[in-house]
């Protein structure tokens, strides 16, 4: 068993203790090389450069931020023997669809088709043995991520990656827990995060008092106990270092707001369904995993600290 403690921020800023004798998930990877897209217009012969700045959470995703803005905006690119092949967007967006169209008949060949028996199984229903909750941003996909294969993981995607507390009321999120614990009956949730979260960013960021205007903010402050506590534990670091912080301590926050679903807590105490965070850096592709290791008297927190079990590290 381990502890996590967010007050002790001296090397990582979550984890203090871990168990070592664990055993990694076996999840079946692929390799996938997705093309990035860029999105620009094509004006009197030249490419118009727009720019839509995000926020970036540290110096390296600042530094990937500057690179990416320094591209002609408006190319599709995708590797091809080993040779960078870039598809310029028209004016009415018809080169990014027949690029889309290419990929889906490629994947209909060489995936559908090739398993066809499969594809004709899943269309008959599905049984994942995953929920997974993740982050809505494009750099983060699960699927690609994890190696995810159709029919393996029911998956909801949001800002930030937030599992709303079940008194917060009806949302998408709890809507896909309902479905996929009681209907689907998955064995495992697993709630990924990530580094360089523009979410986690304007959790941050914001006053107190939320503007009843924004979306974003109304959204975002279902993390404000994570906020609170990285505010706390991590005062006399760096902003960019806060937030990643919050990052991990975020996803902690969400696997005891499961619990708070009396459906899935029965189930866990159960011994039937098990909670997972993850966290994942794209900087330098790396992989966190941490099992929640329930006990009912822990679940009362003291002084921010919950139990885990198999930490793992994967890089």
């Amino acid at each position: 068993m381990a502890i996590l403690a967010p007050t002790s921020v001296s090397k990582d800023p979550l984890f203090l203790r871990t168990s070592s004798n664990s055993s990694s998930l076996d999840l079946q990877r692929i390799s996938l090389n997705p093309p990035r897209i860029l999105g620009s217009k094509l004006k009197s012969g030249k490419i118009e450069q727009t720019q839509l700045r995000l926020l970036t959470a540290s110096n390296n995703c600042s530094d990937l931020t500057a690179k990416a803005s320094r591209k002609p905006l408006g190319l599709t690119e995708e590797l091809k023997n080993n040779k960078l092949e870039s598809i310029v967007e028209t004016d009415d967006g018809s080169g990014l669809f027949e690029d889309m169209k290419r990929r889906f008949l490629s994947f209909k060949k060489h995936k559908y088709m090739e398993n066809l028996e499969h594809y004709q199984n899943l269309s008959k229903g599905q049984a994942p043995k995953f929920m997974v909750i993740s982050c809505a941003d494009s750099r983060v996909c699960p699927s690609t991520i994890l190696g995810f294969q159709p029919g393996e993981a029911f998956i909801v995607r949001n800002i930030a990656n937030l599992v709303p507390s079940f008194e917060s009321g009806p949302s998408e999120t709890n809507a896909a827990l309902e479905f996929s614990v009681n209907a689907l009956e998955v064995e495992n949730i697993l709630v990924v995060g990530h580094s360089c979260c523009g979410g986690i960013r304007a959790l941050m960021s914001m006053d107190d008092e939320v503007e009843k205007s924004s979306f974003i903010q109304n959204w975002v402050v279902v993390g404000r106990d994570a906020r609170l506590w990285t505010k706390a534990a991590a005062s006399k670091l760096s902003f960019d270092q806060q937030c990643k912080h919050c990052e991990k301590e975020s996803i902690n926050r969400s696997l005891l707001n499961l619990l708070t679903y009396p459906w899935i807590e029965e189930k866990v105490k159960n011994g039937i369904l098990s909670v997972h965070g993850g966290y994942y850096d794209f900087v330098d592709c790396t992989f966190e995993k941490w099992t929640l290791d329930y006990k009912e008297d822990n679940l009362k927190e003291k002084h921010g600290r919950i139990s885990v079990k198999n930490h793992l590290f994967w890089s």
